[in-house]
């Protein structure tokens, strides 16, 4: 699950991006203060990416970012500020943001942004080589998939759904998180696209598309693809 460290002294900033983000489907951890911040970010808890406030006690964002390039860690991150200037936005990219959201923001327009950044800096991640459950093999340097030594024929976004059910495997997955990674945040559909797509899964992939061994329904949430490993 993408982690996201939010720092934010505003109280009800922090709490409203907090749930936000987790209803999203990210996994997210806070910090009210840069110093904090930093030691959340320099630890154990490896954000993917950081959501920093500029205007911060005990170290302010742009020093935030200073310390953490010279630590160097690469983890992406976008700034907010109530700040307007054209100055405070390239010394931001100077101490190494990689984006910029001025307050108040809509909260669509930072959750695109944080899809837009994870999507440069951090592409959803597949198996290298081939993964291999039942008698299917999932060739991703190939792009194919065979059953029984036989070929079976996916559509692109077919592919890279298994593909992103696999790299995630044992893991409950919303059908906005699906959508949002396998589609992407600009696709205007509707959820019934993820459900119609994994019906096609099962239907090529499972022996008992009525009853999946592999693709699983977690009702009132979304879908877990589910195979033992060693």
């Amino acid at each position: 699950m993408t982690r996201i460290l939010v720092v934010e002294d505003d109280a009800s900033i922090l709490l409203g991006l907090e749930k936000s983000l987790k209803y999203q489907g990210y996994d997210v951890i806070c910090a009210r203060d840069g110093e904090s911040g930093l030691q959340l970010a320099l630890g154990k808890s490896s954000p993917d990416l950081i959501v920093l406030d500029v205007m911060l006690p005990k170290m302010d964002g742009y020093q935030f970012c200073q310390r953490l390039r010279e630590n160097n860690i690469d983890i992406p991150i976008i700034m907010l500020t109530a700040k307007k200037e054209e100055i405070d936005k390239v010394m931001g990219f100077e101490f190494g943001a990689d984006d910029y959201v001025t307050k108040p923001f809509s909260l669509l327009e930072l959750l695109a942004r944080i899809k837009a950044v994870l999507r440069r800096t951090k592409p959803v991640e597949t198996q290298i080589g081939s993964f291999v459950f039942d008698d299917i093999v999932v060739d991703f340097d190939g792009y194919t998939v065979t059953k029984s030594g036989k070929e079976v024929e996916l559509s692109q976004r077919e592919f890279e759904l298994l593909a992103f059910l696999i790299s995630n495997n044992g893991r409950v997955l919303k059908r906005e998180t699906i959508l949002d990674q396998v589609w992407g945040y600009d696709y205007y559909g509707t959820l019934r696209t993820v459900d119609n797509f994994i019906t096609r899964l099962r239907q090529k992939l499972e022996k008992d598309p009525a009853d999946p061994q592999y693709i699983l329904t977690v009702r009132g949430i979304g879908y877990k693809f589910n195979v033992l490993t060693d």
